[in-house]
């Protein structure tokens, strides 16, 4: 019978496990990019985030909680072979390292190398150890970070109104009028 042979043939695909634990805090997230600048935020103590690098400056907290979601969220496609040559994943020249720091002050790093030959992921490292392939564009929101740094937006001062003075009539000079004879 041709439908249960093709039924038979479908292997049944795991569910994608998170990379971090569902309920952690993400209390810092650092992105080293090969080339750029490094952009830090972090959690100040009323939790409010804030920018420590480029600058020490208020951070946008939507954007910055959205990468801290982000982070929760990232799946692991599937796991790689850690025993081949990092090299072949693009980890001789990571495009990035993810240090992000998490409640109870545990850390992990990720360094991201290439996308996979099928474009639906990156090849990561996890402290320096697991390979894994994670989704393309859970890794782009986080590594948009160095060229979309999360400045919070501060209201453009308005121009203050200069007064002008007025023109002044200059005064004409008298002249004399003389009878004409």
């Amino acid at each position: 019978n041709p439908i249960e042979d093709a039924e038979s043939e479908i292997t049944p695909v795991a569910e994608e496990a998170p990379l971090f634990s569902e309920g952690s805090i993400v209390t810092s997230i650092e992105v080293k990019p090969l080339e750029g600048e490094t952009v830090k935020l972090e959690r100040n103590e009323s939790q409010a985030w804030v920018l420590t690098q480029p600058a020490e400056v208020d951070a946008d907290q939507a954007m910055a909680e959205a990468a801290a979601s982000q982070i929760t969220a990232l799946r692991i496609v599937t796991e790689v072979d850690n025993t081949k040559d990092p090299s072949i994943f693009g980890f001789d020249q990571p495009a990035y390292a993810l240090t992000i720091g998490f409640e109870g002050g545990t850390t992990s790093t990720l360094e991201v190398g290439d996308t996979t030959p099928s474009e639906n992921g990156y090849y990561v490292r996890m402290d320096g150890d697991k390979f894994y392939v994670v989704s393309l564009s859970g890794i782009g929101a986080l590594t948009n970070l160095s060229s979309a740094i999360p400045y919070l937006n501060t209201p453009t001062p308005i121009p203050t109104a200069t007064s002008t003075p007025l023109p002044t009539e200059t005064p004409v000079p008298a002249t004399e009028v003389s009878p004409t004879p």
